[in-house]
């Protein structure tokens, strides 16, 4: 007799991140963007509002389109449940919090003029997070330093020689807090 095939939650705090940017960024499409900026981007605002503060962490959550949307929840979708596992649910949600807060009061003190929604920096978090799965005392993975030099060599190329609208410094940021992280980790349980 066959065994029935049944869905598990393998990995909530992922799988609810996924879930709270799909409806930030359904709503930001179905607002015109009027939700995106009252909620999911943080921007220099007055800080007397209290939704300055809220949003330091939400912005994380709204995305500028589905494309960006589905660009970075591939990439969490792939990376986190790994990291889950082997961090704890309660890690993960730190590490992704600390990295909302830095790029989210980063943006806030350097592009006064610049608008920031979206997860790249909680995926550049994940990444070199990611590459740290390995580490040993007295040892640098040659994954860790392979994917630090393309990933933040390459935002900091873009940074220097492209004009866009993404926010390198975002990526930058969130990749230095999931190498942190790692390091701390990982060093923590030897």
């Amino acid at each position: 007799m066959k065994k029935k095939l049944k869905i598990t939650l393998n990995s909530p705090v992922i799988l609810m991140f996924v879930f709270v940017c799909l409806a930030a960024t359904l709503l930001g499409e179905l607002t015109g963007g009027r939700t995106t900026e009252l909620l999911f981007m943080t921007y220099h605002s007055s800080l007397t509002n209290p939704m300055t503060y809220l949003r330091f962490f939400t912005h994380i959550f709204g995305h500028s389109g589905w494309e960006h949307f589905v660009g970075n929840t591939a990439y969490i979708l792939l990376l986190g449940p790994m990291l889950e596992e082997k961090y704890g649910s309660r890690t993960l949600l730190e590490v992704i919090g600390l990295t909302a807060l830095i790029t989210g009061v980063v943006n806030y003190l350097l592009f006064w003029n610049t608008g920031l929604c979206g997860a790249s920096g909680v995926v550049f978090a994940l990444i070199l997070l990611s590459s740290f799965t390995g580490f040993r005392e007295g040892e640098l993975p040659l994954t860790f330093l392979l994917a630090a030099l393309i990933y933040l060599g390459q935002q900091v190329l873009n940074g220097v020689f492209t004009v866009d609208n993404v926010s390198n410094l975002s990526h930058i940021l969130g990749g230095l807090t999931g190498a942190f992280a790692g390091y701390v980790l990982n060093r923590q349980k030897l």
